[in-house]
């Protein structure tokens, strides 16, 4: 099932930037694997130089779990540079 929340999580990344853990909804998650990573730029074409010095939207999709024994799913981090904020989509249950 896919079901969109835009929550705002806290997300504690490691020093290459990929999260760690986050904390949703006050439960801890940590991740397990990045199933993929991908930047989006608003509207590059309009920038001065060919290549933005930073992307402003990072997306993780990561495998995550709430606790030992618990089953993984499957989160899309969404990561706003610029504003230093992320949220949440939750991709299944």
């Amino acid at each position: 099932m896919n079901r969109v929340y835009g929550d705002p999580v806290e997300v504690q990344a490691r020093e290459d930037g990929r999260p760690a853990r986050f904390v949703w909804r006050g439960r801890r998650y940590a991740v397990g694997s990045v199933v993929d990573y991908w930047v989006v730029n608003r509207e590059w074409w309009q920038e001065p130089d060919p290549v933005p010095a930073q992307p402003e939207l990072e997306f993780w999709r990561v495998e995550a779990s709430a606790g030992q024994g618990l089953p993984p799913g499957t989160y899309e981090l969404r990561r706003d540079v610029a504003a230093g904020t992320w949220t949440l989509r939750r991709v299944t249950d």
